[in-house]
C-alpha cells in the first residue's frame, strides 16, 4: 500500500556524484583539482558514462542481494502445521 505522505516513499531512486564529491575524492588521493579541471576530467574518455555504469551495476547488485536475503528469510520462516487431532 502506498503512503504518499511519507517522505521516504520512492517510485525510483536517483543518485548523483557532484563536483564537490569529486573534489573530496581527489583530495583524499592527494590531488587537489579545481572544479573546472574535474569537469574536464569527468567529460573526457567516457569517465562520466563509465561512472554511471558502475553506479547502476552497484545499485542493481545491492538490490538483488537485499531481495535474495528477504526471499531466504521468508523461506526460513515456515508456518507451523495446523493439524487437528481427532478425539476418539
Amino acid at each position: 500500500m502506498k503512503d504518499l505522505n511519507k517522505k521516504c516513499w520512492r517510485e525510483k531512486v536517483t543518485a548523483e556524484i557532484t563536483l564537490a564529491h569529486l573534489q573530496h575524492f581527489a583530495a583524499e588521493s592527494g590531488s587537489h583539482m579545481t572544479a573546472d579541471e574535474l569537469t574536464a576530467f569527468l567529460n573526457q574518455e567516457g569517465h562520466a558514462h563509465d561512472m554511471w555504469l558502475h553506479m547502476m551495476q552497484a545499485g542493481e547488485d545491492y538490490m538483488r542481494s537485499i531481495l535474495e536475503q528477504k526471499v531466504v528469510a521468508m523461506r526460513a520462516v515456515k508456518p507451523a502445521p495446523t493439524h487437528t487431532a481427532l478425539m476418539v
